[in-house]
């Protein structure tokens, strides 16, 4: 598995701001540059982009490694910086592909939005079982 690679946007801003003046850094700016500060000399790639289209939960994050789901995290901020590290190791270490939630950091507990299948995710046809269990039996 290729290490991990956490995508932090760098246009957030904090929802309910209106917007900051020119010159000053956005929040989601100075979040991608707390989570490069710490992940120097580690194994995670920290990449800032312009906009994960979670503006309403900003300032956001996400992070995947090759074959695994893609993880996109809100409501962060500069501080969250040495969670989204921790949750991009601990996303390598999974042998599944899935982020652990027993020892992920709360920032991402909470902050989760959505977990993104791989390319290549398959899910199983459901059983006859479980579509009389859920009311669908077609």
């Amino acid at each position: 598995m290729t290490p991990p690679t956490i995508y932090v946007c760098i246009t957030c801003r904090r929802p309910g701001d209106s917007g900051e003046p020119d010159g000053e850094p956005r929040p989601g700016a100075i979040l991608a540059a707390a989570t490069a500060q710490v992940a120097a000399g580690t194994e995670v790639d920290v990449r800032p982009i312009r906009c994960l289209a979670n503006c309403t939960r900003g300032p956001s994050a996400a992070m995947r490694c090759n074959g695994s789901w893609t993880y996109v995290f809100g409501g962060l901020d500069e501080h969250c910086a040495d969670a989204l590290i921790e949750g991009a190791r601990l996303l390598a270490g999974a042998a599944d592909g899935i982020m652990p939630w027993r020892g992920r950091p709360a920032p991402l507990k909470r902050g989760l939005v959505a977990r993104i299948p791989p390319l290549n995710f398959s899910e199983l046809e459901p059983t006859a079982e479980s579509r009389t269990e859920s009311g669908t039996n077609s």
